[in-house]
């Protein structure tokens, strides 16, 4: 496996294209959700990207500085489901978000069904559940151990 992390203007054109398809395919095709994932987020985020041995993507996050000073974790997805991708990325956009952000707090907005997945990284929900273009989702929060 081979991990990258890069700023928006490190990304080259491919894995431009790469991660926003994955997002695609995962987001708005496999869920069955149109919703704007082109949100202007991207150019100050700092990218993760987790590739297998054949150099496919298989698993991508952003971690950013939210409007409101939180450091957030989103558009957390893996190509292939039960070989620990999602895993590996999240690790990988934790230590992101602590060294690049100084994070204390890693907020997240994480799709229901997932909470047992952030959990078992630290998350804990914050916040009722709500909607989020049609899906239900809940506020988590991950502190940083000191």
């Amino acid at each position: 496996m081979r991990h990258e992390v890069r700023a928006f203007d490190e990304l080259s054109l491919r894995q431009l294209y790469a991660l926003l398809k994955l997002r695609s395919d995962v987001f708005v095709v496999e869920q069955n959700c149109v919703y704007g994932d082109i949100d202007g987020r991207d150019f100050d985020a700092v990218h993760v990207l987790l590739y297998d041995e054949e150099d496919v993507l298989q698993g991508y996050l952003r971690v950013y500085r939210h409007e409101d000073g939180t450091i957030r974790i989103g558009r957390v997805v893996s190509r292939t489901r039960g070989k620990n991708y999602g895993r590996m990325v999240l690790q990988d956009g934790i230590q992101v978000a602590e060294s690049a952000f100084k994070a204390e707090e890693i907020v997240i907005e994480a799709q229901v069904y997932a909470i047992p997945f952030y959990a078992k990284e630290g998350f804990v929900t914050a916040s009722e559940e709500f909607l989020e273009d049609g899906i239900p989702h809940v506020c988590m929060i991950r502190r940083t151990p000191r």
